[in-house]
């Protein structure tokens, strides 16, 4: 599976961490960025996640910011992402379920390094349940208004 990621300053350091985890698991992970804990604006980073899922080159994706919130928003920006900020692995298990939500976004401030390992783990091994009536609501979120 190929995990596309990336982060701003404020997640920097769990994205590091993450990244070899993943990699032993055997998942093929692009990394988008930023590369050190210097200021920068994180809208960029959620939106190159989000297209890179959205546009097939990436199965799911993961962005860190402090708190998830607004690297979620901007990668929700993107039609066709589903980005879901998860603090426990129960929202990880049951946004896949579903939502079928395609981005897992963690707040570096909200969980730690161990509790953000196995939010990752359970997000990208869950499969979409495939139930008729939540293809029947991703099929309502995704309807243009």
């Amino acid at each position: 599976m190929k995990v596309a990621i990336a982060c701003d300053h404020g997640g920097y350091d769990l994205k590091v961490r993450l990244i070899p985890h993943l990699k032993e698991l055997g998942y093929e992970i692009r990394d988008f960025g930023c590369d050190s804990t210097e200021s920068v604006d994180y809208p960029s980073y959620g939106k190159a996640v989000g297209h890179e899922v959205a546009e097939g080159r990436a199965d799911r994706g993961i962005v860190i910011c402090t708190t998830g919130i607004g690297i979620s928003i901007a990668a929700n920006k993107v039609k066709g992402v589903r980005a879901a900020v998860c603090t426990n692995s129960l929202m990880a298990k049951m946004t896949r379920l579903h939502n079928d939500a395609n981005i897992l976004a963690l707040g570096a401030n909200i969980v730690g390094y161990g509790l953000a390992e196995e939010i990752c783990d359970v997000f990208l091994s869950t499969d979409f349940s495939g139930g008729e009536r939540h293809v029947r609501r991703v099929n309502a979120i995704e309807a243009d208004e």
